[in-house]
């Protein structure tokens, strides 16, 4: 795959390597989600790269050695400010200057990334417990992602709580007057 192309998928760009494979028109084919074509799109470009190495890895060889590889390769098409421990905006969240830092893949976009080739290669019959992309050290790279770009741009990472708990205690708070707090 052409260096063009793995930039358009890195980039998230609609464009896809897959496409060629088009159904006859005679078949009446309802059109992919967003989601189903981006998954798509996804595992095509990742087959590519796994093909571009040196020497071609088969995806039965593939394992999470190759995804992290995948993952850094992807870095150098990235969007997101990641000020180094040296620059004097690291840890700032809006720098009021540009710096030098390097652009890198977002957390999000990877670990989304991650998701959809996780559901891919099991669609595409790899099993469970083999998955690549669902290995330990795949989480713990993601994780340590996550947490680098959050110290670099100074915006801590919080687990989003779960509203359900919250509404059901101020419905109980609302309902019982003795859980009311005297003022």
């Amino acid at each position: 795959m052409s260096g063009d192309k793995l930039k358009d998928f890195a980039e998230g760009s609609s464009r896809s390597v897959g496409e060629q494979q088009q159904p006859p028109p005679h078949q009446a084919v309802a059109p992919l989600s967003r989601y189903e074509s981006q998954k798509r799109r996804d595992w095509n470009t990742f087959g590519q790269y796994l093909k571009n190495q040196r020497p071609p890895v088969p995806l039965s060889q593939c394992n999470c050695n190759h995804v992290l590889d995948f993952l850094r390769y992807l870095d150098q098409f990235g969007k997101t400010k990641v000020h180094l421990h040296g620059c004097v905006f690291f840890g700032q969240p809006d720098p009021p200057a540009p710096c030098t830092c390097p652009l890198r893949q977002a957390w999000g976009s990877l670990d989304a990334l991650i998701g959809r080739l996780r559901a891919a290669y099991e669609e595409h019959g790899g099993s469970t417990e083999t998955n690549p992309f669902g290995n330990g050290a795949i989480r713990v790279y993601l994780r340590e992602v996550r947490d680098c770009q959050a110290k670099a741009r100074g915006i801590p990472y919080k687990k989003k709580k779960k509203k359900k708990n919250s509404i059901k205690q101020a419905v109980r708070e609302d309902t019982n007057p003795s859980m009311q707090s005297s003022a």
